[in-house]
């Protein structure tokens, strides 16, 4: 059986497709108007949840839409049309605000429903790409999200349409997190599961060890004292105390390099004699990102961690950062 081989002209098609859908969606910018804030009003007003519903290709729209509005700070969650008319519509209520999509405005699923919304009480925005539809006709605001052609060489698969309506939803999305002031961390607990999540919520008393843990040394112990503390410790350094816990300085695997290139006889020397004094140290609620950023931008592994007077509660390194998935 032979195989079908593309053509050099199915990578020009592939990139006329491009073509069109990213002009529908530039298209969009000019029809952000007034209908876009009423929509916004609708849903920051809302004291209940975002519906999104749509049929077929417009209902996998509607579900990333409602995904993106719900983590972003605007509770949301998707309605199939059809699951509605037998039971789901009890998941609305007067409070709510429905989002129905649908290219042509009159899915038959969706206009099924809409007498329902509006006995409930429910406000309704229209995303269609037809402004004469019934479906915009019948709701509170329409939002154009026609396209002057689908990508499809047919003019027929939904394509540079439900591309635009899901850059639509985005915008919408947007806009409304950023009029609620929606920020990192809010996004952060949204996402807890996530990498970002862990960046944003992960503080340093969360990774750093403690107690024992902290490899430790007095300024007049001998350099044979610290390299075992080194050792015991396992982060490559020994934090340098007063009696009363104040930070002096770090001894590090790279101090000790340096001070055997330096000094031929260690055993002359005290700790003092060699360690980093005023090492940068950190407060126990900055994020373990800042930790990342200070590591990266002063090249160093360790950092010990201090209390409001400089006393040492903590210290941690870039091995502990990337265990607790901070990096």
């Amino acid at each position: 059986m032979s195989q079908i081989q593309p053509s050099d002209q199915a990578l020009e098609l592939a990139r006329q497709v491009l073509r069109i859908e990213a002009d529908a969606v530039l298209a969009l910018s000019s029809r952000i108007n007034g209908a876009f804030l009423r929509a916004l009003s609708l849903i920051l007003n809302c004291r209940g949840r975002v519906i999104v519903s749509g049929m077929g290709k417009s209902g996998h729209i509607g579900r990333k839409i409602a995904a993106t509005l719900a983590s972003t700070g605007t509770p949301a969650f998707f309605v199939h049309p059809a699951e509605a008319s037998h039971g789901d519509l009890g998941m609305i209520t007067a409070d709510d605000v429905v989002i129905g999509i649908s290219n042509s405005g009159e899915s038959a699923e969706l206009l099924n429903i809409v007498p329902s919304i509006k006995r409930q009480g429910a406000k309704l925005i229209a995303m269609t790409g037809n402004e004469k539809s019934t479906l915009s006709r019948d709701a509170d605001v329409h939002l154009d999200a026609g396209v002057a052609q689908e990508a499809c060489p047919l003019n027929l698969a939904p394509t540079a349409s439900t591309t635009a309506a899901l850059a639509l939803g985005d915008a919408l999305a947007v806009a409304l997190l950023d009029a609620r002031g929606f920020g990192a961390e809010d996004f952060a607990r949204s996402h807890p599961g996530g990498s970002l999540g862990r960046r944003l919520l992960t503080r340093m008393r969360d990774v750093m060890r403690t107690g024992e843990a902290i490899p430790v040394i007095a300024p007049e112990a001998s350099i044979a004292e610290a390299i075992r503390e080194i050792t015991r410790g396992t982060i490559g350094m020994a934090v340098v105390i007063s009696p009363e816990r104040q930070v002096l300085g770090i001894f590090t695997d790279g101090d000790l390099r340096r001070a055997v290139l330096k000094h031929p006889d260690l055993s002359r020397l005290t700790v003092r004699d060699v360690m980093t004094a005023n090492p940068r140290t950190m407060n126990p609620d900055k994020l373990a990102a800042e930790a990342v950023e200070m590591m990266e931008k002063y090249k160093i592994n360790q950092i010990p961690v201090v209390d409001e007077a400089g006393c040492l509660i903590g210290a941690l390194n870039m091995h502990d950062l990337f265990q607790a998935k901070a990096i």
